[in-house]
């Protein structure tokens, strides 16, 4: 059986996606699973056991006619050169359903939310979490297919040379056997990120803790928020990681601190996605859809009227995490114990 899943971007939802690729090995051993996805997102299952190839799909070379006239023959060749026996779209949006469609696998179904005329390519699949956790409307997609979908894992394997890089990189900031939490400082939406000023307050009240803090982030305004953040803070316990890390090194990164803290962004559900309580601050984004998966004790919300909007600007032009203070977070942190033994 040949499998194709389609689940292009962006971080946080391939990330949301990366079950499906075990509950389908695990009730078909012998298929052969193939992954669609951007480059961006390529990292998270470069090295997944339960998917044995990677067809990447370069989303700007399609932009221009010109574009689309040179790149869609040799795409089309690579999708059809393995005849699908099902493909899975995950992205429900026209993007993907026009790989999909590329692909001509036998059976097509996708998830539950399925916009943009995905779901006149494939079968839309309407499970009894269709208003729960992505995570969950994606594992309803895959119960059609008879998949025991109650223990599952997200495979995030690191390499033997992203653990060394890692390791080194503490070493050399003398904080590998300290204990730490991540901030991730930035998102890709305005309105779901925290200010620096908070991070760098709540930077200043770790250290009482004797924490040290540790910012992650990719990208240019991400290095200038995490330069801001260390400019505010009052203390010295800052350990800026910014940009100095690929997304599989963050991964490991995550993995050896005791939480991370920040907006609805990738590197948060790669915290719970690891099992490490990922402190969410969340506004416009739905906690019930896109909270920390497992985690919803760690959500702290901005307690407007419009929470869960869904605008990426807000209307009313407020800074909609403002209202979320650091002792908040100081306190959801005492809630799970993490700063019990400081």
């Amino acid at each position: 059986m040949n499998i194709l899943i389609v689940k292009l971007s962006a971080i946080g939802d391939v990330i949301h996606a990366l079950p499906i690729a075990y509950v389908l090995k695990k009730r078909y051993p012998n298929a052969h699973i193939t992954w669609v996805v951007e480059p961006t997102a390529y990292e998270l299952v470069k090295h997944n056991p339960y998917v044995d190839e990677i067809i990447i799909f370069h989303k700007k070379a399609f932009k221009s006619w010109n574009g689309f006239k040179e790149n869609y023959r040799p795409f089309a060749k690579l999708l059809q050169k393995r005849k699908y026996d099902i493909s899975i779209d995950l992205q429900g949006l026209f993007k993907s359903a026009a790989v999909v469609f590329t692909a001509k696998a036998k059976k097509k179904i996708g998830y539950v939310d399925m916009r943009e005329g995905s779901n006149l390519i494939s079968k839309r699949i309407v499970g009894n979490n269709k208003n729960g956790h992505i995570v969950d409307r994606y594992l309803d997609t895959v119960k059609c297919l008879d998949c025991d979908t109650e223990n599952i894992i997200f495979p995030l394997v690191n390499t033997q040379d992203e653990i060394d890089f890692v390791d080194d990189l503490l070493i050399k900031e003398n904080i590998l056997n300290q204990k730490f939490i991540i901030f991730a400082v930035g998102t890709n939406w305005i309105n779901k990120c925290w200010s620096v000023e908070n991070f760098a307050k709540l930077s200043d009240l770790l250290a009482e803790y004797k924490l040290k803090v540790v910012l992650i982030g990719f990208g240019k305004d991400d290095e200038q928020k995490s330069q801001a953040i260390i400019k505010l803070a009052r203390e010295n316990n800052i350990v800026n990681f910014v940009g100095k890390t690929s997304l599989m090194q963050t991964a490991r990164l995550i993995k050896l601190s005791k939480a991370v803290v920040g907006g609805d962004t990738g590197n948060l559900h790669l915290a719970a996605a690891l099992n490490i309580p990922a402190i969410m601050l969340m506004g416009p984004t739905d906690p019930n859809r896109n909270g920390p998966y497992r985690q919803s004790e760690n959500v702290i919300l901005a307690g407007h009227e419009c929470d869960g909007c869904w605008k990426r600007i807000c209307a009313k032009n407020i800074d909609c995490l403002a209202s979320i203070k650091p002792n908040q977070v100081i306190e959801k942190l005492r809630q799970s114990e993490l700063l019990k033994d400081e």
